[in-house]
């Protein structure tokens, strides 16, 4: 009996000990999270991951907030470090993957696999005598084994078109730019076009060389491409934002429960403040976007055409640990010069309902019709200089609203973009006639104006596009996809041989809102 009461006492031992640190009325919930997890690591039945439950623990109460309060591991938050302060280090190429083998569609001006003498075409099949061609291997495990500290060399074994046997280069390693500038070309002859990816530690930098270069190519107005533009750093939407406002005009200004009111204001001293500006947006337009974009339209400084855009008007500060995990914690709210916070309605935990937001806009007809969109009284405001009606509460609405065009690209086209049908074929065209078609072309512009698609390449797309199950439902629908088709086949070719400004100079051809810029411009 002395013996059952002993082993009893032992096993309610942890219980005590854990009971002792919770002094009675002691209702801290920090102390009282710190108790749970000691509990489960030493007392649950089977072991656990402590790392892990922590993890857990933290995206458990992230979740309870909005939808954009977010936990990331160190991995996770190198890669979205990465990408916002505009650099990683590498090899410095731009590739595919062909067949089971990755092939170098351009290497990066100056980087370090151009100093060594590989070319665009170039199939890298080894690095480091590891075998990466014809073996299966995941892209992201190639990226892994090109990627490393800058200084560091890798050895890679290529097969170059016309050469036999393999290739061997040493490339060291180096910082390699990433670029949030998509394209910058003179899209009429007195109209600049840039298109911002993303908003990052080198956009505005990146902006105002494009913008030199136009103004030097005769740019007197301005169209600024910020369709899909998902955000990024508010510092850099707030420097862009200057470069068109007079001094002091207010560009946003950011408030919260414990964080007071902080106005961002144009210094006066932007070198935009002539010419007029055009901004294209939809409902991927989001966070920075929306900033450069409220400001523009409530300062009655530039004309926004599209579609109403995302609406995430909330600010979040990175939180970071030791380990190099990080917390995004929001903290405020944004609100664009008139007043209007343009975050879209959400309620705290409901995350998917939230994700789904484009979705039920889709099935509301709002993509499609402006009419379908109301917003209550409650939420109007007006611009600062003419005084025109706008309105918060979800999105910024467009002064010129543009609708979906869903017979753009049929559901056979649809297909062949979703089995890599396209993207397949137009690498296996250019590395088969990259030396003739340059010297046919030797200018983007001799391209764009004398280059057509070959209907074989379209034939053997549905070819290949048969082998994979993917047919057209009939003859119509075939007919109906090809004048897109070939569009964007150009517009690969053009991006292979040259760059994304070259891609978007030739895709946006069949692009309703810029079109519709356009013919907003030619009208004024």
């Amino acid at each position: 009996m002395k013996k059952i009461i002993h082993i009893i006492c032992l096993a309610l031992l942890p219980t005590m000990v854990f009971a002792q640190i919770l002094k009675p009325n002691d209702d801290s919930a920090i102390r009282k999270l710190h108790i749970a997890e000691m509990a489960i690591k030493s007392l649950y039945v089977d072991s656990v991951d402590e790392q892990k439950l922590v993890e857990d623990g933290i995206r458990g109460m992230l979740e309870k907030l909005d939808p954009h309060s977010a936990y990331s591991t160190a991995k996770q938050t190198k890669e979205m470090t990465e990408s916002l302060q505009g650099s990683f280090e590498g090899i410095g190429v731009q590739f595919n993957m062909v067949e089971d083998t990755l092939l170098v569609i351009q290497p990066v001006t100056n980087g370090p696999s151009e100093k060594v003498g590989i070319i665009a075409g170039d199939r890298i099949i080894t690095v480091n005598d590891t075998a990466i061609a014809g073996v299966k291997m995941s892209k992201e495990e190639i990226m892994r084994r090109l990627r490393g500290k800058k200084g560091t060399k890798v050895n890679l074994g290529i097969v170059r078109r016309g050469i036999s046997g393999k290739l061997k280069f040493v490339v060291t390693r180096d910082k390699i730019p990433v670029k949030t500038i998509d394209a910058v070309y003179m899209i009429r002859p007195t109209v600049g076009y840039i298109r911002i990816g993303s908003f990052g530690a080198t956009t505005y930098d990146e902006f105002m060389t494009g913008v030199d270069s136009l103004k030097k190519a005769g740019m007197k107005d301005l169209i600024i491409d910020l369709q899909e533009n998902g955000g990024g750093l508010m510092q850099a939407a707030i420097m862009i934002a200057n470069e068109f406002l007079e001094r002091n005009d207010l560009i946003v200004y950011t408030e919260g429960r414990r964080t007071p009111r902080q106005e961002f204001r144009a210094q006066g001293n932007g070198r935009l403040l002539d010419g007029k500006i055009y901004a294209l947006v939809n409902e991927y337009s989001a966070s920075a976007s929306e900033i450069v974009t409220g400001a523009l339209q409530d300062q009655d400084r530039g004309t926004v055409v599209g579609r109403r855009t995302f609406g995430k008007g909330l600010v979040q500060r990175p939180i970071d640990f030791p380990d190099g995990s990080m917390i995004r914690l929001t903290i405020a709210h944004y609100y664009t010069p008139s007043g209007r916070c343009i975050q879209k309605p959400y309620v705290k935990g409901e995350g998917k309902e939230y994700a789904e937001d484009i979705e039920k806009r889709f099935k509301h007809g709002e993509l499609y019709s402006a009419d379908s969109i109301h917003f209550e009284d409650s939420l109007k405001c007006y611009t600062l200089r003419k005084h025109r009606t706008v309105y918060g509460g979800g999105g910024i609405m467009p002064d010129y609203f543009v609708p979906l065009d869903t017979t753009q690209y049929t559901k056979f086209h649809r297909q062949l973009a979703a089995k890599s049908v396209i993207i397949n074929a137009n690498l296996r065209y250019v590395d088969n006639h990259r030396k003739q078609l340059r010297k046919q072309y030797p200018t983007f512009e001799s391209f764009r104006n004398g280059f057509v698609v070959p209907q074989k390449l379209v034939d053997d797309i549905v070819a290949e596009a048969e082998k994979e199950k993917v047919k057209p439902k009939d003859d119509e629908e075939l007919q109906l996809t090809i004048p897109r088709l070939k569009l964007q086949l150009k517009a690969l070719i053009a991006r292979d041989l040259w760059d994304m400004s070259e891609y978007f100079a030739i895709i946006n051809e069949g692009s309703d809102i810029v079109n519709k810029a356009l013919e907003i411009i030619e009208k004024e």
